[in-house]
Order: C-alpha cells, then structure tokens, then sequence
C-alpha cells in the first residue's frame, strides 16, 4: 500500500482543495452571485453532459486501465495505445453531425418548461466531448502511476476557474451567457493540457497495427460504454429530470444539498486514482493474495475517513444551510442520503476496481442497465407521481446504489472468496453511529448572535462541535487501532 496511500495522501489534499473550493462556489458565491436560474442552468448542461460522455469516451479509459498492463513490450503498449485513442471519434464525429442536423428538434425538446435551456443545448455535447478525451489522456497518466497531476485538473481546475469566473459576473467584466461560454472553453483548455501531459510521461510510437487481442479489446470497450452510460444516468438523470417538471432553479437548490452530501466521498475518489490501475496489474499477475489484502485495506481505511465526514457533515447540516439563503434551505435529508450511499459506497473499497478489471467485467452490464432503469421508474414513481420532491430523487437513488453495492459485495464473495471485512469493521461502524446519534441532537447552548445577517451562533457551534467529534473520533480510532496503516501514521506523527 506504500504507492496507493503517498499518491492517495497527495491526492486526498488535492481533492479537498478542490471540495473547499467547490464548497465556497456552491454555498456562497453560486447563490448570490448568479441567478438561482442560471445555477440550474449550468447543473443541468454538465450533468447532461455527464449522462453522453461514457457514449462518446466509447468506455476507452477503461479499457487503457484494464489491458495496458498485460503488454510487456513497449511495441505491444505502442499498438495498444495507438488503437484505442482515435476510436471514440468513431462515436463522436457522427454524434455531433447528427446534433447539427437535428439541433432544433432537440432543443425545443429540452426546453419545454424552461426556455432558457434552447440557446445553450449545443454545450452540452462540448463538454462531453472534452471530459470524454481527458478521461482517456487521464487514464494515459494513471497506468504511468502518475495520479495526481490529472487528479489536479479533473478536482480544482474547473472550481477555480468557476471561481474566477463567477467574481468575473459580480464585476461585471463578463455576462452570465459568456459565463458558460468561458466555461466551455475553460474545459477545451482542460482537455488539452492533459493530453500534453500524458504524452510527457510516455509518448508511443504510433502504428496502424492492432494488438494480437483487440478484438478482446473492442468488446470489453462495448460492454463498458454501455455499463458506463447506464452508471451516469444513475448519477445524473435526477438533475436531468427536474427541469422537465419545475422551474430549472429547483436544479440549483438541489445540487447544493447533493453536493454538501457528496462531500464524503473525495476519500474514495483519491484512494481509487491509484487503485485502479494497481488492482489491474496485481488481477493481470494473477496475485489474488495482494488483490486480497488491498480490498481490505482499502475498505478499513475510506470507512474511517468517510465515517469521520459523515459525522461531521451530518451533525452540522442545519448549521450549514444556516449560512445559505432560505430558498436552499430545506434539504437536510437529502445530504442524509447522499452521504450515506457515499460512505457505504466507500466501505466498498476497490471492489469496483476487481470486478472491471477481472474476467468477469461482463458482469457490470446487466448490473448497470437493471440500476439505471431502477433509478429512473422509482424517480418518475417518486418525484412525479407520489410528488415526493427532491427527497423523493435523493431516496430513489439510495434504494438501488444500496442494493446494487450488496450485491457487488457478494458477488466479489462468491467469485474471489474475499470480503472487504476486517475485524475491526463492525467497531469502525458501531463509532460511526455513535457519534452521530450523539451530535445530531446535542449542541452547544449559545444565545442567538447576528452579526450582518450572519449567524454566529450557528457558525460558532458548527465549528465547537466539529473540533470535539474530530477528537473524540480520533481517539477512539487510534484507541482500537481500527487501521494498521493509521495507526502507523499516528505514531510516526506523534514521535
């Protein structure tokens, strides 16, 4: 775990970073600085965007994960590399003359109930092409076991530039339409510097011939384009599917809540950036010992950081929403249960990573189609017909990420002979609910402060009582020695 937990360290702070960034975008600046009408505008174009980019990345930065370390000869990476990378304009091309010829149809489909959606269809297909090719020239990197740089760019390039931008439309220097349009081309930019840097860290000699198993190679592509899709529909078709019922603020209201829920996961993300690619190669060796051994460490280790985060976003959310304006308010048990998929997506480990990089990949297909149309009847049985709202969205998306994650868990059992168990999981999960049942309902009892409007009060016990749970939290990790590799870390902190 020595690689995994210094480019996971390194990119766990640059996700932070990123989330701290993000945060202030979301809570502060989104809200006040750009029209809730347009917030949900721009929620709506990249998650959209999200739902096309597995269809047009032809599911190539998996592929590159998956095979790239079986070739053992730089001839055989070259061929490997070469075939692969011009593939999704095969998708892409045609996509976008058909987006062409059929733009208005399609824009007037998608702004039936919000207008504002029409001018702005075109940015859609954009921004998926430019995230499709950065994931590419990302996994280009990550098989080099160089993470972080890309993790850079994919977690606080867009933040910052969002950022900058939003300040931009507060002076004045820029309208909210060239907002999105700069943003656009801020993701071109993106995509770009990533493809030089890949090419940095290894450059191939590009050939027409094809690798002895690429036909192994398309079909593993196809069967992950497809499971690929259906993931982002899980994860998107919920803002997708607001502006088809409600005025395209309720879009903006909700990716904050999703977004203060999300928070969680940055742990698994950073950790996972590096797992990939190195439960590949140990799956390619053959070496289900260390394959073993990482599932569960793994595991151990994102349930107590994304436990501690769970606490601490869960029993401050009142506080949080506090700071916001009151239309955001409002969504507390969405951020319950977003972040408790999260942290049980964590606990998870690199199960994912096992079964996309083994045999049975296959596997991944019928698991995504059977969540994706999970996801989209219980949304249209919630938030249309039992008129539950975004609760309603929020929970439909735990109910099938909860069972979809079971069933991975004891699919990898039933396959691999390994769980992601440890014998210190159960402890690690009685601490958890613990803390939470403690600090949901305890605060500290300060008299109400205003300060311009500012509730000091609430921002004064979110931060008290978030430095007390992090200790008590801490303590009791460090007390049971829950985490090998934590402990180690505490001690050497500690000397």
């Amino acid at each position: 775990m020595g690689i995994v937990l210094k480019q996971s360290f390194k990119n766990t702070i640059v996700i932070y970073l990123g989330f701290a960034v993000g945060g202030i975008n979301t809570l502060f600046l989104y809200t006040r600085f750009l029209e809730a009408e347009y917030y949900g505008l721009v929620t709506f174009l990249l998650s959209t965007s999200n739902i096309i980019m597995p269809l047009i990345a032809l599911g190539i930065h998996h592929t590159i994960i998956k095979f790239y370390s079986s070739y053992f000869s730089k001839i055989e990476q070259d061929r490997f590399l070469s075939s692969v990378l011009f593939l999704p304009l095969f998708i892409a091309i045609p996509m976008g003359y058909v987006g062409t010829i059929f733009y208005e149809e399609i824009s007037n489909y998608l702004s039936v109930e919000n207008p504002i959606i029409k001018n702005y269809t075109f940015v859609i297909y954009l921004i998926a092409f430019t995230c499709a090719y950065f994931e590419i020239f990302y996994a280009w990197a990550r098989v080099q076991f160089h993470s972080v740089f890309g993790n850079f760019l994919k977690e606080l390039w867009n933040r910052v530039v969002v950022m900058l931008l939003l300040f931009a439309v507060y002076f004045q220097w820029i309208s909210k339409a060239e907002f999105i349009y700069y943003l656009t081309g801020f993701y071109f930019l993106r995509m770009f510097v990533m493809m030089i840097y890949a090419f940095y860290l290894y450059f191939p000699k590009f050939t027409f011939a094809k690798p002895e198993n690429f036909k192994e190679v398309i079909r593993f592509s196809l069967y992950i384009i497809m499971a690929g899709s259906a993931g982002a529909i899980i994860l998107d078709i919920d803002k997708f599917m607001i502006p088809g019922k409600e005025p395209i603020q309720q879009a903006a209201y909700y990716a904050v809540a999703v977004f203060i829920g999300s928070f969680i996961e940055a742990p698994s993300r950073a950790m996972l950036n590096i797992l990939q690619p190195l439960t590949s190669k140990t799956l390619n060796e053959n070496n289900h010992v260390e394959v073993a051994s990482l599932y569960k460490k793994s595991s151990i280790n994102l349930l107590l950081i994304s436990g501690l985060f769970f606490v601490l976003i869960n029993a401050n959310v009142q506080e949080l929403f506090s700071l916001l304006p009151k239309q955001y308010e409002g969504g507390a048990l969405v951020v319950f249960m977003i972040s408790f998929l999260k942290l049980y997506t964590g606990f998870l480990g690199n199960n994912g990573a096992i079964i996309n990089n083994s045999k049975y990949y296959k596997i991944t297909l019928p698991y995504s189609l059977m969540m994706a149309f999970s996801v989209y009847f219980l949304n249209k049985l919630f938030y249309y017909e039992l008129d539950m709202g975004t609760d309603g969205l929020a929970l439909a998306s735990l109910i099938v990420i909860f069972f979809a994650n079971t069933g991975k868990i004891l699919f990898v059992k039933r396959k691999f002979s390994m769980t992601p168990f440890t014998d210190k999981s159960l402890l690690m999960i009685g601490i958890i609910v613990g803390l939470y049942l403690v600090f949901n309902f305890w605060d500290f009892p300060f008299n109400d402060t205003y300060f311009f409007k500012i509730p000091l009060h609430q921002l004064l016990n979110m931060i008290l009582k978030s430095i007390l749970i992090t200790l008590i939290y801490l303590y009791l990790v460090i007390k049971f020695q829950i985490s090998d590799e934590f402990t180690r870390l505490s001690k050497r902190f500690y000397k």
